[in-house]
């Protein structure tokens, strides 16, 4: 089978910085830098906040209302009153602030979904949007975004990563530490960002799978499934939005929400929404439930058969509905803790029926993809079809991420064959 590689190589970029919170070792060290600045002049103020607005000031959007906002934490936290000027004040904040690279170990694990603006493009061309997995100072991963197009030609044209990273414009917590976050509509998905927001995952938000998911109805909503990151236990949680603009995210419940890689059907099936898993760091699994956000039973898929995947299997993003079946890509780990990108196919009415597998991998490290911050991994959390090809991105060795194309119609024989 002939597995094209395309010329696309998204590497991290480190000048890609977000303002976030710098808080210091404790309370009484807070209090000493809260004063010192207070007691400073304002001709003092004056230029130590020019300096900092010459140094970083075009490097983020809205720096100020940033510097005003923690300003008004800190001051909470310390339970203090003080009358000062604003410039003081934005001093303060700014003390209390900090750059963040936040792709600057790693851009990896992309997953890819239709844009839902598909105007002023060539005839025949379609724009798609990509979700990656970005990797900072301390393995703190957040999602972020990347938009492209592909011609008649197969020929794929990707976007810069934008100047910036946008914060959101609103940000509303509701129970069970679900919450909404919405972005300027002006600005660019490239530089929107779904940094960590909750408890239960503020040590990353990894692999997202994205989908455009049909309702019964015909309305359409993208959905991704996430692992949340503690620090020291994860969850899988899932993200709705209508337009990549508006993001609500709610945490999954029920018994069978165990382990990573939860991937959900884009159509409910015979009436049930449908989700692959792997519960047990081993097989691939099977879910049906009447609520989206609630599983509490799962039927066994697949195990692993061949050498490349005789340490654990797992699912590569949503299922792609085929006139064939469910095309699901798929990851096997074999020897060496090696990672291998293959596909198997599941009966369209009934997916609990595995009807085809692959004998060899569709994609394994080859020496350009072996070196990484883990090496000898190739891994993707989702595809999409154009033109009778399958258009596949994939992160290379935990580091940077480029994409795949394979014919559709040659992969589904060898899986029918």
């Amino acid at each position: 089978m002939n597995i094209q590689r395309m010329n696309v190589n998204l590497i991290p970029n480190n000048k890609r910085v977000l303002l976030r919170p710098f808080n210091p070792v404790n309370k009484s060290q807070s209090m000493r830098i809260f004063k010192r600045i207070v007691e400073l002049s304002e001709e003092q103020v004056d230029n130590e906040l020019n300096d900092i607005i010459v140094e970083f000031g075009a490097r983020h959007k809205n720096m100020n209302d940033f510097f005003s906002m923690r300003f008004d934490q800190i001051s909470k936290y310390l339970n203090l009153n003080y009358d000062m000027s604003k410039k003081k004040k934005l001093l303060i904040g700014a003390y209390f602030s900090m750059e963040y690279s936040v792709e600057s170990a790693a851009l990896f694990n992309p997953s890819l979904v239709w844009h839902p603006d598909q105007k002023n493009l060539p005839q025949g061309a379609r724009r798609f949007i990509m979700s990656l997995r970005a990797t900072g100072e301390g393995h703190i991963s957040s999602i972020v975004f990347r938009t492209g197009s592909i011609d008649k030609k197969l020929q794929i044209q990707m976007d810069g990563p934008g100047r910036f990273i946008d914060r959101p414009i609103s940000f509303r917590v509701d129970a069970n530490e679900e919450y909404t976050i919405k972005f300027d509509e002006k600005s660019e998905l490239a530089e929107r960002i779904l940094f960590p927001a909750s408890l239960a995952e503020k040590n990353g938000t990894e692999d997202a799978r994205f989908l455009l998911f049909t309702d019964e109805n015909g309305s359409q909503k993208y959905y991704a499934t996430y692992t949340a990151f503690d620090g020291m236990s994860i969850r899988s949680q899932m993200i709705e939005t209508p337009d990549f603009t508006k993001f609500h995210i709610r945490k999954l419940a029920g018994a069978e929400i165990q382990n990573k890689g939860m991937a959900l059907f884009p159509r409910k099936v015979n009436g049930r929404y449908a989700m692959l898993s792997r519960q047990d760091n081993e097989n691939n699994y099977i879910m049906f439930s009447d609520d989206l956000y609630t599983w509490n039973s799962k039927q066994f898929l697949l195990a692993p058969e061949y050498g490349w995947e005789f340490i654990q299997i797992g699912n590569c993003g949503s299922p792609i509905e085929t006139d064939a079946g469910w095309l699901v890509l798929s990851h096997g780990v074999g020897a060496m803790r090696k990672y291998s990108i293959s596909a198997f196919l599941l009966d369209i009415d009934n997916p609990a029926r595995v009807i085809g597998t692959l004998e060899k991998p569709l994609i394994y490290p080859n020496e350009q993809e072996r070196e990484g911050y883990v090496p000898n991994v190739v891994y993707s959390c989702g595809g999409i079809v154009y033109e009778n090809t399958l258009i596949l991105p994939y992160a290379m060795s935990d580091y940077a991420s480029t994409i795949a194309i394979v014919n559709l119609e040659e992969l589904l024989n060898e899986l029918i064959s």
